[in-house]
Protein backbone atom coordinates (compact mmCIF):
# COMPACT_ATOMS: atom_id res chain seq x y z
CA UNK A 1 0.00 0.00 0.00
CA UNK A 2 1.07 3.57 -0.63
CA UNK A 3 0.61 7.43 0.95
CA UNK A 4 -2.03 7.85 -1.46
CA UNK A 5 -3.83 4.77 -2.37
CA UNK A 6 -6.94 6.16 -4.35
CA UNK A 7 -5.93 9.64 -4.46
CA UNK A 8 -6.59 11.88 -7.33
CA UNK A 9 -4.29 15.10 -8.59
CA UNK A 10 -3.68 17.91 -10.41
CA UNK A 11 -0.38 18.78 -11.34
CA UNK A 12 0.47 21.77 -13.37
CA UNK A 13 4.08 21.73 -15.54
CA UNK A 14 4.02 17.96 -15.23
CA UNK A 15 5.72 17.36 -18.60
CA UNK A 16 9.15 17.82 -17.68
CA UNK A 17 11.89 18.32 -14.00
CA UNK A 18 9.61 18.41 -10.53
CA UNK A 19 6.24 18.32 -11.89
CA UNK A 20 6.77 15.09 -14.21
CA UNK A 21 9.04 13.40 -11.18
CA UNK A 22 5.80 14.27 -8.89
CA UNK A 23 3.31 12.65 -11.33
CA UNK A 24 5.81 9.31 -11.33
CA UNK A 25 5.89 9.37 -7.52
CA UNK A 26 2.32 9.96 -6.85
CA UNK A 27 1.49 6.67 -9.63
CA UNK A 28 3.86 4.82 -7.33
CA UNK A 29 2.46 5.75 -4.18
CA UNK A 30 -0.95 4.48 -5.17
CA UNK A 31 -2.85 7.41 -7.11
CA UNK A 32 -5.63 6.15 -8.90
CA UNK A 33 -5.55 9.10 -11.41
CA UNK A 34 -3.86 12.43 -12.18
CA UNK A 35 -4.93 15.62 -14.12
CA UNK A 36 -1.97 17.45 -15.76
CA UNK A 37 -1.76 21.23 -16.98
CA UNK A 38 0.72 21.67 -19.67
CA UNK A 39 1.16 24.29 -22.52
CA UNK A 40 2.27 21.87 -25.45
CA UNK A 41 0.82 19.40 -27.51
CA UNK A 42 4.34 17.67 -27.95
CA UNK A 43 4.80 17.56 -23.49
CA UNK A 44 0.78 15.80 -23.64
CA UNK A 45 1.77 12.94 -26.15
CA UNK A 46 4.81 12.33 -24.37
CA UNK A 47 2.59 12.21 -21.08
CA UNK A 48 -0.02 9.83 -22.19
CA UNK A 49 2.79 8.12 -23.99
CA UNK A 50 4.21 6.95 -20.72
CA UNK A 51 1.30 6.92 -18.60
CA UNK A 52 -1.79 6.03 -20.67
CA UNK A 53 -5.08 6.37 -19.14
CA UNK A 54 -3.60 7.18 -15.55
CA UNK A 55 -3.65 10.46 -16.83
CA UNK A 56 -5.67 13.20 -17.97
CA UNK A 57 -4.51 15.76 -19.85
CA UNK A 58 -5.10 19.38 -20.15
CA UNK A 59 -2.97 21.41 -23.44
CA UNK A 60 -3.36 25.44 -21.67
CA UNK A 61 -1.54 28.18 -20.42
CA UNK A 62 -1.23 28.59 -16.42
CA UNK A 63 -1.85 32.33 -17.16
CA UNK A 64 -5.71 31.31 -18.88
CA UNK A 65 -8.14 31.28 -15.99
CA UNK A 66 -10.14 29.19 -18.69
CA UNK A 67 -7.02 26.46 -19.06
CA UNK A 68 -7.19 26.35 -15.07
CA UNK A 69 -11.00 25.37 -15.27
CA UNK A 70 -10.73 22.96 -18.38
CA UNK A 71 -7.95 20.93 -16.31
CA UNK A 72 -9.97 20.78 -13.11
CA UNK A 73 -13.46 19.62 -14.90
CA UNK A 74 -11.10 17.11 -17.14
CA UNK A 75 -9.96 15.58 -13.71
CA UNK A 76 -13.41 15.12 -11.90
CA UNK A 77 -14.87 13.78 -15.18
CA UNK A 78 -11.90 11.16 -15.53
CA UNK A 79 -12.06 10.27 -11.90
CA UNK A 80 -14.49 11.76 -9.92
CA UNK A 81 -12.57 13.46 -7.35
CA UNK A 82 -9.73 15.81 -6.23
CA UNK A 83 -7.34 15.39 -3.95
CA UNK A 84 -4.41 17.52 -4.48
CA UNK A 85 -3.65 20.23 -6.53
CA UNK A 86 0.41 20.79 -6.92
CA UNK A 87 1.09 24.68 -8.63
CA UNK A 88 4.33 23.60 -10.54
CA UNK A 89 4.63 25.39 -13.75
CA UNK A 90 7.49 28.43 -13.37
CA UNK A 91 9.76 30.25 -15.33
CA UNK A 92 13.29 31.62 -14.07
CA UNK A 93 14.47 34.76 -15.32
CA UNK A 94 18.57 33.48 -15.36
CA UNK A 95 19.83 35.48 -12.76
CA UNK A 96 18.72 38.41 -14.55
CA UNK A 97 20.16 41.90 -12.93
CA UNK A 98 18.13 45.22 -12.80
CA UNK A 99 21.25 46.41 -15.10
CA UNK A 100 20.03 43.83 -17.48
CA UNK A 101 16.80 45.52 -19.06
CA UNK A 102 17.00 48.28 -21.77
CA UNK A 103 14.72 50.55 -20.21
CA UNK A 104 11.82 50.50 -18.00
CA UNK A 105 9.14 49.58 -20.37
CA UNK A 106 11.20 46.17 -20.70
CA UNK A 107 11.43 45.86 -16.90
CA UNK A 108 7.27 45.82 -16.82
CA UNK A 109 7.24 43.05 -19.41
CA UNK A 110 8.98 40.73 -17.86
CA UNK A 111 7.96 41.47 -14.55
CA UNK A 112 4.25 40.41 -16.08
CA UNK A 113 5.65 37.45 -17.58
CA UNK A 114 7.29 35.86 -14.57
CA UNK A 115 4.52 37.25 -12.10
CA UNK A 116 1.58 36.40 -14.46
CA UNK A 117 3.41 32.40 -14.84
CA UNK A 118 5.13 31.84 -11.11
CA UNK A 119 2.23 33.71 -8.88
CA UNK A 120 -1.43 34.02 -11.07
CA UNK A 121 -0.78 31.04 -12.30
CA UNK A 122 -0.76 29.25 -9.02
CA UNK A 123 -3.77 31.61 -7.36
CA UNK A 124 -5.90 30.79 -10.69
CA UNK A 125 -5.15 26.83 -10.17
CA UNK A 126 -6.16 27.09 -6.83
CA UNK A 127 -8.91 29.41 -7.44
CA UNK A 128 -10.10 26.33 -10.18
CA UNK A 129 -9.70 23.56 -7.64
CA UNK A 130 -10.71 24.86 -4.30
CA UNK A 131 -14.26 23.82 -4.69
CA UNK A 132 -13.46 19.89 -5.54
CA UNK A 133 -10.67 20.03 -2.83
CA UNK A 134 -13.17 21.10 -0.46
CA UNK A 135 -15.38 18.49 -1.26
CA UNK A 136 -13.37 15.95 -0.01
CA UNK A 137 -10.95 17.81 2.47
CA UNK A 138 -8.30 18.04 0.22
CA UNK A 139 -4.92 19.76 -0.28
CA UNK A 140 -3.03 22.39 -2.52
CA UNK A 141 1.12 22.11 -2.58
CA UNK A 142 3.04 24.74 -4.61
CA UNK A 143 6.51 24.48 -5.94
CA UNK A 144 8.34 27.62 -4.32
CA UNK A 145 12.26 27.73 -4.41
CA UNK A 146 15.10 28.78 -2.17
CA UNK A 147 14.76 31.96 -3.95
CA UNK A 148 11.39 32.38 -1.81
CA UNK A 149 13.06 33.24 1.62
CA UNK A 150 17.14 34.02 0.39
CA UNK A 151 18.95 36.37 -2.40
CA UNK A 152 20.82 35.17 -5.17
CA UNK A 153 18.69 32.50 -6.36
CA UNK A 154 17.71 34.56 -9.32
CA UNK A 155 17.45 38.45 -10.68
CA UNK A 156 15.08 40.55 -8.84
CA UNK A 157 11.45 39.75 -10.43
CA UNK A 158 12.22 35.55 -10.07
CA UNK A 159 13.27 36.35 -6.56
CA UNK A 160 10.16 38.69 -6.05
CA UNK A 161 7.79 36.08 -7.45
CA UNK A 162 9.17 33.26 -5.11
CA UNK A 163 8.90 35.69 -1.94
CA UNK A 164 5.11 36.36 -2.96
CA UNK A 165 4.36 32.74 -3.58
CA UNK A 166 5.01 32.57 0.44
CA UNK A 167 2.87 35.17 1.03
CA UNK A 168 0.18 33.54 -1.17
CA UNK A 169 0.67 29.87 0.56
CA UNK A 170 -0.02 31.60 3.75
CA UNK A 171 -3.20 33.34 3.05
CA UNK A 172 -4.81 30.72 1.65
CA UNK A 173 -3.79 27.97 4.38
CA UNK A 174 -5.71 30.65 6.50
CA UNK A 175 -8.85 31.50 4.18
CA UNK A 176 -9.33 27.52 3.25
CA UNK A 177 -8.81 25.80 6.77
CA UNK A 178 -10.27 23.87 8.30
CA UNK A 179 -11.25 22.13 4.91
CA UNK A 180 -8.06 22.52 2.65
CA UNK A 181 -4.65 22.40 3.87
CA UNK A 182 -2.29 24.77 1.60
CA UNK A 183 1.75 23.69 1.88
CA UNK A 184 4.75 24.41 -0.53
CA UNK A 185 7.89 22.54 -1.59
CA UNK A 186 11.23 25.26 -1.51
CA UNK A 187 13.56 22.83 -3.92
CA UNK A 188 17.27 24.56 -4.34
CA UNK A 189 19.51 24.26 -7.69
CA UNK A 190 18.13 21.01 -9.46
CA UNK A 191 18.78 19.60 -12.67
CA UNK A 192 15.67 20.48 -14.58
CA UNK A 193 14.61 21.67 -18.33
CA UNK A 194 13.19 24.97 -16.57
CA UNK A 195 12.98 27.28 -19.02
CA UNK A 196 12.99 31.08 -19.35
CA UNK A 197 11.19 34.26 -19.82
CA UNK A 198 10.14 35.56 -23.32
CA UNK A 199 10.88 38.99 -22.65
CA UNK A 200 14.83 37.80 -21.72
CA UNK A 201 14.64 35.67 -24.81
CA UNK A 202 15.50 32.81 -22.80
CA UNK A 203 12.06 30.83 -23.74
CA UNK A 204 14.35 28.12 -25.56
CA UNK A 205 17.14 28.25 -22.83
CA UNK A 206 16.98 25.03 -20.19
CA UNK A 207 18.44 25.63 -17.05
CA UNK A 208 20.44 22.31 -16.76
CA UNK A 209 22.28 23.50 -20.01
CA UNK A 210 23.76 25.82 -18.33
CA UNK A 211 27.41 25.05 -18.56
CA UNK A 212 29.05 24.82 -14.97
CA UNK A 213 25.68 25.10 -13.32
CA UNK A 214 25.72 21.58 -11.48
CA UNK A 215 29.44 22.49 -9.82
CA UNK A 216 28.67 25.26 -8.85
CA UNK A 217 25.37 24.55 -7.24
CA UNK A 218 27.12 21.27 -5.37
CA UNK A 219 29.88 23.32 -4.33
CA UNK A 220 27.81 25.65 -3.02
CA UNK A 221 25.58 23.55 -0.55
CA UNK A 222 26.94 21.88 2.93
CA UNK A 223 25.55 18.67 1.55
CA UNK A 224 27.71 18.89 -1.65
CA UNK A 225 25.54 17.75 -4.66
CA UNK A 226 22.88 19.50 -7.25
CA UNK A 227 19.47 17.75 -6.69
CA UNK A 228 17.56 15.95 -9.04
CA UNK A 229 14.22 16.06 -9.38
CA UNK A 230 12.98 12.81 -8.07
CA UNK A 231 15.11 14.16 -4.48
CA UNK A 232 12.24 16.49 -4.09
CA UNK A 233 9.09 14.39 -4.97
CA UNK A 234 8.59 12.73 -1.48
CA UNK A 235 7.91 15.78 0.02
CA UNK A 236 5.19 16.68 -2.23
CA UNK A 237 3.84 12.90 -1.20
CA UNK A 238 4.09 13.72 2.06
CA UNK A 239 2.25 17.01 1.96
CA UNK A 240 -0.07 15.13 -0.13
CA UNK A 241 -0.93 12.12 2.92
CA UNK A 242 -3.72 13.24 4.73
CA UNK A 243 -2.75 10.11 7.10
CA UNK A 244 1.31 11.34 7.54
CA UNK A 245 0.77 15.01 7.45
CA UNK A 246 -3.17 15.79 8.67
CA UNK A 247 -1.84 18.64 11.10
CA UNK A 248 0.37 20.18 8.37
CA UNK A 249 -0.59 23.96 6.69
CA UNK A 250 1.02 27.44 6.11
CA UNK A 251 4.66 25.07 6.05
CA UNK A 252 6.86 25.38 3.25
CA UNK A 253 9.84 22.15 3.35
CA UNK A 254 12.85 23.67 2.09
CA UNK A 255 14.64 20.59 -0.13
CA UNK A 256 17.62 22.86 -0.77
CA UNK A 257 20.95 20.85 0.05
CA UNK A 258 21.22 22.95 3.18
CA UNK A 259 21.41 26.55 1.52
CA UNK A 260 20.65 28.39 4.53
CA UNK A 261 24.17 27.15 6.06
CA UNK A 262 25.55 27.40 2.66
CA UNK A 263 29.13 26.83 2.06
CA UNK A 264 31.15 23.66 2.71
CA UNK A 265 33.49 22.56 5.42
CA UNK A 266 36.03 19.80 4.64
CA UNK A 267 35.08 16.29 4.27
CA UNK A 268 35.35 13.63 2.10
CA UNK A 269 33.92 13.42 -1.52
CA UNK A 270 30.74 12.08 -1.28
CA UNK A 271 30.35 8.33 -2.41
CA UNK A 272 29.13 7.51 -5.31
Amino acid sequence: MGWLDNDVALVTGANSGIGLAVVRRFLQEGARGIGVLVRSEKGADQLRGEFGERVTVTVGDVRDPDANDAAVAATLAAYGRLDTLVGNAGVWDYFAPLRKFADGHHVAQTFREVFDINVLGYLLAAYAAAPALRECRGSMIFTLSNAAFYAGGGGPAYVASKHAGVGLIRQLAYELAPEIRVNGVAPGGTATPLKGPESLGKQGAKLSEIPGFDEAVANAVPLGFMAQPEDHAGHYVLLASRTNSPATTAAILQSDGGWEVRGRPARKPRPE
